[in-house]
């Protein structure tokens, strides 16, 4: 893409991978600039906000939360000092993806268990489906997702 293009919304959402609507939602958040505007009132997307959003997009494929994105944006890249906050962010955000690895790892483990209490062969009560009513009641699974929700990293 050449340097003095501009682009509208919608190219720009074709050349960055970003849909139109999260472009507008990346413009609120404050990661990428207020567009310009053309005479018409429309947004202008220059080549180097088209980069950013494909840095937004590959960023956020890898699970990263806003707050980290924001803060690789705002680095330098000569910077040995931001060369050690990038290096902090992606760290810390690794700890992040190893937790909720070991999260998912128990939760194919229930799922399995689960699994395993009913073949599908019709029966007349479906131990699967008894095993989830059975834990819907139970107290225990409130706090656990009260403990999901309060690690969940986004």
């Amino acid at each position: 893409m050449a340097e003095n293009v501009f682009l509208r919304i919608g190219e720009a959402a074709r050349h960055s991978g970003v849909s139109a609507a999260n472009i507008r939602f990346y413009e609120k958040q404050g990661l990428l600039p207020a567009a310009q505007r053309q005479d018409n009132a429309y947004r202008s997307y220059s080549s180097a906000d088209v980069h950013r959003l494909r840095f937004i997009r590959m960023c956020r494929a890898m699970d990263m939360s806003l707050h980290e994105v924001r803060t690789l944006l705002d680095l330098n890249w000569d910077s040995p000092q931001d060369c050690r906050a990038a290096t902090a962010t992606v760290a810390d955000h690794l700890g992040h993806v190893r937790q909720r690895l070991a999260e998912l790892q128990l939760l194919e483990q229930e799922l399995s268990a689960l699994h395993q209490r009913c073949n599908g062969d019709g029966s007349a009560r479906c131990a699967l489906i008894s095993a989830l009513h059975r834990h819907a009641e139970e107290d225990s699974w409130q706090q656990l997702e009260k403990d999901a929700a309060a690690k969940r990293h986004v």
